[in-house]
């Protein structure tokens, strides 16, 4: 009976957790986000415009900031002021050396044309024989492949449970292990520490215990 008992709280709790951390998280952005509108003129402010509070306001705002300024720049127009925008960072030497990284990081991550993030592997880290899973970034620079004398990948391995850190490595192109896992599944087994298998991964090791 006790165990029964114990399964089911377990049960609940599994269930609970995912929904009310998401939940909370969700909160706590649209709060923050909502918070900053209230450096705006009490005149100005959207609940004085429409003598009403909608909450996630702030989000409805920034979402449309952002479509907006993403329609501007398609534009010819938009294109050359912001050509003049970078322009003028390119002239402001510590606004620049943030700028420009910040940007190129930004332009990896959401381009489809670009391979960065896009290809899970496993790389010999922290040390021969002991593996963990990476992304790839891109390629190094020219200068890294002539002193190794060989192809050589960037790959990110992310730290666990938080996968927002982690280490840069540079491994050559033999070294670097492919593997058919989806972006999305190897942030949930890094996340999850390896306690949340993938199902296509739980699939293959109930075929080999069967064989």
């Amino acid at each position: 009976m006790r165990k029964t008992i114990k399964g089911i709280f377990l049960t609940g709790l599994a269930v609970i957790i995912p929904i009310g951390l998401t939940i909370y998280i969700l909160f706590l952005i649209i709060g923050m986000i909502d918070s900053w509108l209230m450096f705006l003129p009490d005149r100005y402010h959207p609940d004085a415009l429409l003598r009403f509070h909608i909450p996630g306001l702030g989000i409805i705002i920034t979402a449309a900031l952002i479509f907006i300024c993403g329609l501007v720049t398609e534009s010819y127009l938009g294109r050359k002021v912001f050509n003049l925008w970078e322009i003028f960072i390119e002239k402001i030497p510590v606004v620049r050396s943030l700028y420009q990284p910040i940007k190129q990081i930004v332009d990896g991550l959401i381009s489809d044309k670009k391979e960065s993030f896009k290809r899970v592997v496993m790389v010999e880290f922290p040390r021969a024989g002991m593996y963990s899973i990476g992304f790839i970034t891109g390629h190094c620079p020219s200068e890294v492949q002539q002193n190794v004398g060989k192809l050589c990948y960037g790959v990110f391995v992310p730290t666990t449970p938080n996968p927002t850190s982690g280490y840069f490595v540079m491994v050559p192109e033999d070294d670097v292990v492919s593997m058919d896992m989806s972006v999305e599944d190897a942030f949930t087994l890094i996340v999850s520490m390896g306690i949340v298998t993938p199902q296509k991964q739980l699939k293959i090791k109930d075929h080999l215990q069967m064989s």
